[in-house]
């Protein structure tokens, strides 16, 4: 089985015999039942195959579709002008590189149907228009216009250069309106991107395009579905199985922690990470491909201008006004962290119709937070080594060093992270601390603040042979969290458990920064 992993070109995938998810129904479906669309997903979730399918679709070539979904249902296979337009590859943090793009691409567009470029400066807007029009007329037919990637543009200088970034909308906002103008002469207009920026910012000025992301329909358009893996890819998860020395359902297992969880609509249909899937069957290996391939540093200057931590953003419910219908910008942080796949939809409240969002799987949140982790504890020893020496200390029940490692940890803080105004901040910088900690320990089954019928746990961390139930206080005792755990009963679903069990009571000190006082039982 050859995977097409890089490959973006649905020609290229399918003549040189790539495994294809058969997508094409949904692809007649788009082509036939609407005008302008935008979709958005993440990154490397398939978005350019997308884009290319559809290119060969409306460029009529038949032979390439033989034997998928939309053979059966299309039957005239009319060849329309397509004009296809990919904002990736460029540095658009250069002055002019976003406009000499979209000039490049209009004046190839100008000598193919013979029209004159005009005077040099000339509106690019209406250039594109009279290529459209031309376009039509020349061929009879409406044209299909597709545009890959197009907040690119806008990402790359993001809270980097103010005025360029304001300068990017203004010329996408007035490229873009020419939409509307040439009405007329569309069949058919797709925009891919990672985020969902304002329409009021960007779209504004064209017939508003209908937005497909979180549409029930084509919540599997771009992803992989679990019927799809399971119908597609039995072989390689068996051969992967025997790599891992597990069964079949383990290694499925496996791989649904690590790439899956992804939701796209309230009908929550489970989507896995496409990139990593392939790359982990080409590899045969389970690893963070996704995470490792571009790494979201625009996501974490946007957090640094927000009072809220990561703790207090995931596991909760949103409206859809708050992560969906929004106006992108550095004070809102949440939409774009759910846009570029680092949050997803957990679980639908119909009745209040509010949304949880939560990190869909375990590559995207071990990672996301390792990367805030590492610039959260700035100035600190290196996060990921402490953190793998604390996850095989309690693999080893090595509490005693466990609990060194983690005073030295805290101790090599700066004074002026922890230095806070009230008790009230003191108390949030210690909490999200302890949270980023802990989840960065979660090779193994990490609970931070824990529900339970009788209270809020701390933090369980479970490994196979132990299991470790942590409370913790800020400048109080010891004894105080240890009768706290006794009183509550969190052990109490782990009294028939064979594994070890060990209670931890600890107190962070305010003045020292550090541990003060540490009780097990």
């Amino acid at each position: 089985m050859k995977y097409p992993i890089g490959i973006q070109s649905f020609d290229r995938l399918i003549e040189d015999g790539y495994v294809y998810v058969d997508k094409t129904d949904m692809v007649y479906s788009l082509a036939k039942e609407g005008a302008i669309y935008f979709l958005s997903r993440p990154r490397r979730f398939g978005k350019s195959l997308l884009v290319s399918t559809l290119k060969n679709y409306f460029l009529g070539r038949k032979e390439l579709f033989k034997g998928l979904k939309i053979e059966a249902l299309e039957k005239e296979w009319k060849v329309y002008p397509v004009f296809h337009m990919d904002f990736n590859g460029s540095d658009y943090t250069r002055q002019g590189m976003l406009e000499n793009r979209i000039r490049s691409y209009v004046s190839d567009w100008e000598k193919i149907y013979s029209l004159d470029s005009g005077e040099i400066g000339s509106d690019i807007g209406n250039r594109f228009v009279k290529v459209l029009r031309a376009a039509h007329e020349q061929s009879g037919r409406r044209a299909v216009v597709l545009v890959d990637e197009y907040d690119k543009p806008i990402l790359d200088v993001l809270d980097v250069n103010k005025n360029l970034e304001e300068e990017h909308r203004n010329i996408l906002k007035g490229f873009y309106s020419v939409f509307k103008s040439a009405d007329e002469h569309l069949q058919f207009v797709f925009l891919t991107g990672v985020t969902k920026f304002s329409q009021v910012s960007v779209f504004s000025g064209f017939n508003q395009p209908k937005d497909i992301s979180m549409h029930g329909k084509y919540e599997t358009l771009c992803g992989i579905s679990q019927e799809e893996l399971d119908a597609t890819f039995r072989d390689p998860i068996e051969s992967m199985s025997k790599v891992y020395r597990c069964s079949y359902d383990e290694m499925r297992a496996m791989l649904k922690a690590q790439y899956d969880g992804y939701h796209f609509s309230d009908f929550m249909t489970d989507v896995y990470n496409p990139f990593s899937l392939l790359n982990a069957f080409d590899a045969q290996r389970i690893s963070d491909y996704w995470f490792k391939s571009g790494k979201p540093t625009y996501l974490i200057r946007l957090l640094s201008h927000t009072d809220e931590n990561m703790d207090e953003i995931t596991g909760k419910y949103y409206a859809p006004k708050e992560f969906i219908d929004y106006k992108a910008d550095v004070e809102q942080p949440l939409p774009m962290i759910y846009q570029s796949g680092y949050l997803t939809i957990k679980d639908f409240d119909l009745r209040r119709n509010l949304f949880l969002l939560d990190y869909p799987n375990n590559e995207v949140k071990d990672g996301f937070l390792s990367l805030v982790a590492t610039k959260y504890f700035k100035g600190s020893e290196s996060v990921d080594s402490w953190t793998k020496d604390a996850a095989f200390q309690l693999e080893e029940g090595r509490l005693d060093d466990f609990r060194a490692g983690l005073t030295s940890f805290l101790a090599s803080i700066p004074y002026t992270m922890r230095r806070k105004e009230n008790e009230r901040e003191r108390e949030r910088y210690f909490h999200y601390t302890f949270y980023l900690i802990m989840r960065l320990i979660s090779v193994y089954a990490v609970y931070a603040e824990k529900v339970q019928s009788r209270g809020r746990v701390d933090c369980i961390v479970e490994t196979p042979e132990y299991v470790y139930i942590f409370e913790f206080k800020l400048d109080g005792s010891a004894e105080e969290a240890l009768r706290q755990i006794e009183e509550k009963g969190y052990a109490l679903e782990y009294a028939s458990d064979r594994r070890k069990l060990y209670k931890i009571g600890a107190v962070f000190s305010s003045e020292t920064g550090t541990i003060s006082e540490w009780r097990t039982a």
